[in-house]
């Protein structure tokens, strides 16, 4: 099926629209935040449901009981899909933590007057690129990849869904509300994971005992993670999700592009890259 069959276009990118019906959309556009509010950020296939294992463990200090009770999309709701309006989240206790793969310019009027907490997680472009792949290959809701070469072309063009990811990373990092937004890498929760909760739990405002730091780290290791039922999406029915054809938690590394890219792909890409960076002054923790 094609874009027009799959998506709509909501503030200048494609949303699947299976996931992100008009009222949700609208929904989301409406809805009113609190300071407190935790509000994970990336874009897809960047770390996303890694950050929603992590951050409800650092504010329930390490409780395990919600990441094993509760699926990961109930647990932190992206603010923009179907699910949020069933999930009564203007009833949730603080600090809510809710999760999007929205652009900063998409973000609603209450978002900008309340400024709250945000953790915004970037990955390397290529490794996101190969992760989507394999992801826009077994989820039924997202237009076929065709060949990588093919898909390649329309991940730097930004027609996917979300849009560029170029245009996603640079709005969010140059966003002015700067006291209220923590960056983190992917790569640097691989490398550290410990280190990582430490500076989320910092940012929240947190103080976990080691102990608890280590039973949080130990816990959402890529393969420890991959285990719990409430957060590898094996609940999503299959129709949805083949996960035969490719794992929605596949590797959980960095890097994994180079077993993936010709050299030709890999100039391509970094072509582009370049181009698309250059007015770029923040220190990506890849480059």
């Amino acid at each position: 099926m094609t874009e027009a069959e799959l998506y709509s276009v909501h503030k200048g990118v494609y949303v699947p629209t299976h996931l992100h019906p008009p009222e949700s959309l609208k929904y989301c556009e409406e809805f009113t935040f609190r300071p407190d509010d935790i509000l994970i950020v990336t874009y897809p296939k960047s770390g996303t449901t890694w950050m929603q294992e992590v951050v409800p463990l650092i504010v329930s200090e390490g409780d395990l009981t919600p990441v094993l009770t509760v699926p990961n999309w109930d647990r932190v709701p992206w603010l923009e899909e179907h699910r949020a309006i069933q999930l009564n989240l203007e009833q949730r206790a603080s600090p809510r933590i809710f999760a999007t793969h929205f652009h900063h310019h998409m973000m609603n009027e209450s978002y900008f007057k309340t400024k709250p907490r945000v953790l915004y997680v970037m990955r390397n472009p290529k490794d996101v690129f190969t992760s989507s792949y394999h992801y826009y290959g077994m989820a039924s809701y997202l237009v076929k990849p065709g060949t990588p070469d093919e898909f390649m072309e329309k991940f730097l063009d930004g027609k996917i869904m979300f849009g560029s990811w170029f245009d996603h990373v640079k709005g969010w990092i140059n966003a002015e509300e700067k006291e209220s937004i923590l960056h983190i890498f992917y790569e640097e929760m691989i490398a550290d994971l410990k280190g990582s909760v430490e500076k989320i739990a910092k940012f929240l405002g947190k103080s976990l005992s080691p102990d608890v730091t280590e039973k949080i780290a130990d816990h959402c290791v890529f393969k420890n993670m991959k285990q719990n039922k409430m957060s590898n999406f094996s609940l999503v029915p299959n129709e949805f999700m083949d996960q035969k054809k490719s794992e929605f938690m596949r590797k959980g590394i960095a890097g994994d592009w180079k077993n993936h890219f010709t050299e030709a792909q890999e100039e391509r890409f970094n072509a582009v890259y370049k181009d698309k960076t250059k007015d770029v002054k923040f220190k990506f923790m890849w480059d």
